[in-house]
């Protein structure tokens, strides 16, 4: 116990002293939220890569113990394999969620280098061969496989979903490393407790910063590294418990990123909208909805995870009766939350089916406008296509402007429409063509039909828009778009 508060104490420090120096340098290359689309509730620039600060804080007490303590590297070199590929892997996935943080990866990306990741882990032995359950086991033969990969990218990315309120990622996260903490405690797995205790300390160094109004975002370098450490230990401490319900565990204490996930995919289906792109409809967005304050709203999930998590460790000493009671009392408080907060309701089907139909015509327009700018040869072609966009978006005003290169100099080129007539009730929307890191290139709409806001379905169909345009311009950069006779002088120049 000793040497796990040393890298409890450690990483704590490390933390507390890396957060800001990496606050510094994030704000000096420019890696900043800028909350430019509705769903972002900060309303201002904040750095978003503390989650080096976490991975550096992380490792640093692990890395250090392993060299001056000869009796944890006895443990650790006991199960070598398993215990280097959980800290190469999270250093693979760190450096996946760095690149996104500063230059934007897509999902294709993320999930090959995810998936890729997890299978790593199950070939070294991190596998869920079964699932025991009130009523038995259930071997899973070579659905273990697909179980596996799925739990390591599945938690991954419901971590990163749930970091939506200063501080919710973090204090969640911790809450289920401590609950991780006590059941490997209660098994008697050192290396795991030191995991979880060098863990704790990083996240609680960096909560000092991060609690609103938190002055750095982890970003995805924190959330995914968060969810594949989490993911694989709960795997490791499991395949060695001697509960009848082990699998169950890991998933009660994840249980509000699990099930805010869930319920977003569930939901974005519903609604025919990308299932990747992000919305305002996660259970923190609607509490703030109901009129919590950005605290309390936190505050209060925080206790919902601490119940899931004591629930989860109650488990661990459960018979299976009593294991199906704690089961029907988290399925009750479930139903009463979602309830309360609007994700059931009487009476909405209609409107569900009015949004999809809604949805999914914008989506076709944009997808046909995709196709136009696949085939653009030059700017004014990639103008036309975002013009046509604006009916589709019910929009009566569009502009575009782009960063053109014209000989030695860069200049700034803009085509625009439907802004001089436009009357006094215009409402003006403008997006950077980076999404959350602007640059010269944007987008902006006009409506003149009493239009306040652009709700979220909108701002989704213009995010894929301007997803198409990037397409667009990058091939134009590169010259594949240019025709043998074009000019050669007027190529449009955008970095990601």
């Amino acid at each position: 116990m000793r040497t796990v508060a040393v890298a409890f104490l450690c990483s704590a420090l490390a933390a507390l002293v890396l957060t800001p120096l990496v606050r510094a340098l994030a704000r000096h290359v420019g890696a900043i939220d800028h909350a430019l689309t509705s769903r972002k509730i900060h309303g201002r620039p904040v750095p978003r890569l503390g989650g080096v600060g976490i991975v550096a804080a992380f490792y640093a007490p692990i890395l250090g113990l392993l060299v001056a303590d000869s009796a944890l590297g006895r443990i650790f070199y006991a199960d070598e394999a398993r215990a280097v590929g959980l800290i190469a892997g999270g250093l693979v996935i760190a450096l996946l969620g760095l690149y996104d943080d500063a230059y934007g990866s897509g999902a294709a990306i993320k999930f090959t280098v995810q998936f890729a990741v997890a299978g790593l882990m199950y070939w070294l032995g991190f596998r869920v061969d079964q699932i025991a359950t009130p009523l038995g086991s259930i071997a899973l033969g070579w659905l273990g496989i697909p179980f596996t990969l799925f739990w390591i990218v599945g938690v991954m990315n419901a971590m990163n979903l749930i970091d939506g309120l200063d501080g919710l990622a973090g204090g969640v996260a911790l809450i289920a490393v401590i609950t991780t903490f006590v059941i490997a405690m209660q098994g008697g797995q050192v290396l795991t407790m030191l995991y979880m205790a060098a863990l704790a300390g990083a996240l609680a160094g960096f909560l000092r910063y991060n609690f609103n109004p938190a002055s750095i975002f982890m970003g995805d370098t924190g959330s995914m590294f968060l969810g594949f450490v989490l993911a694989t230990s709960s795997i490791q401490t499991n395949q060695k418990s001697s509960t009848a319900v082990a699998m169950l565990i890991p998933i009660v204490a994840l249980g509000l990123p699990i099930g805010d996930t869930l319920l977003s995919i569930t939901r974005r289906a519903v609604r025919g909208v990308p299932l990747f792109h992000s919305d305002r409809g996660h259970i923190h967005h609607r509490l703030l909805a109901l009129g919590l304050s950005h605290r309390m709203a936190v505050l209060l999930l925080y206790a919902l995870c601490a119940v899931l998590g004591a629930t989860a460790v109650l488990m661990t000493r459960a018979s299976g009766l009593q294991t199906v009671a704690f089961l029907a009392g988290i399925l009750v408080l479930a139903l009463l939350l979602l309830t309360w907060v609007g994700y059931i309701k009487l009476g909405s089907t209609e409107r569900l089916l009015k949004e999809r139909k809604r949805n999914l015509e914008m989506r076709t327009g944009i997808r046909s406008i995709g196709e136009r700018l696949r085939t653009a040869t030059d700017p004014r072609e990639v103008w036309e296509a975002v013009k046509a966009a604006a009916p589709v978006l019910e929009a009566s005003c569009v502009e575009l402007r782009l960063a053109v290169q014209d000989g030695p100099e860069k200049t700034t080129t803009s085509w625009s429409t439907g802004f001089d007539e436009a009357g006094p009730e215009l409402f003006r929307a403008r997006y950077s063509l980076l999404g959350e890191r602007p640059d010269e290139g944007m987008v902006e709409f006009g409506w003149t039909d009493g239009r306040t806001l652009v709700d979220r379905d909108t701002e989704i169909a213009i995010e894929l828009l301007c997803e198409h345009v990037i397409t667009a311009l990058q091939r134009l950069e590169s010259g594949k778009g240019s025709s043998n006779d074009s000019r050669q002088d007027n190529v449009v120049r955008f970095k990601r």
